[in-house]
């Protein structure tokens, strides 16, 4: 049979504090300040059913956030951490942080040097050259191109002024 009544939570005056502050706060992203605030009303003496109804979530959220509070307190976690999601299982990364690191080297580095008659590298283009020098087995364009957006690099992008050549004489002189 079921527990009717929810483990007893309390906080420390250093907990709390942190918690308010985190409600507080305006730069607090929401779902963290929701989770500070379950954990305040569970210190004060609220069930699961009452915060549900206080902040509008459901029983379920209050009470896996009541128990997951409990069981990271034990392990002394501080308070931030405490209220960030679990690590998610997923697949394991396909490319070693070096490889990444190659290709951003290469994105960076004019397509002339490796002997490619383009002016600037396409995902495409730096898949094939990855492979070609052996960074990687294989390698998708569009992954290639969701590195380079997460790192914000642009190779199409390498020069943003493009200056004629007369120009160029003439401003280095």
């Amino acid at each position: 049979m079921p527990r009717l009544a929810p483990s007893v939570l309390q906080l420390s005056l250093w907990d709390r504090q942190e918690l308010q502050q985190l409600v507080n706060r305006h730069s607090t992203p929401q779902q963290i300040a929701t989770r500070a605030k379950i954990i305040l009303l569970a210190d004060s003496g609220h069930n699961h059913r009452q915060i549900a109804r206080e902040l509008d979530i459901s029983r379920d959220m209050a009470r896996h956030w009541r128990n997951r509070w409990l069981m990271l307190t034990e392990r002394a976690i501080p308070v931030g951490e405490r209220l960030q999601d679990a690590e998610r299982s997923g697949a394991p990364a396909k490319f070693e942080m070096e490889q990444v690191i190659q290709l951003f080297a290469l994105a960076c580095d004019k397509p002339e040097e490796y002997d490619q008659p383009i002016s600037h590298w396409t995902a495409q283009e730096l898949a094939s050259q990855m492979v070609k020098l052996g960074i990687v087995k294989s390698i998708s364009r569009r992954h290639v191109g969701r590195l380079l957006q997460e790192a914000d690099l642009k190779p199409h992008q390498i020069q943003y002024w493009l200056t004629p050549p007369q120009m160029r004489t003439l401003i280095t002189k």
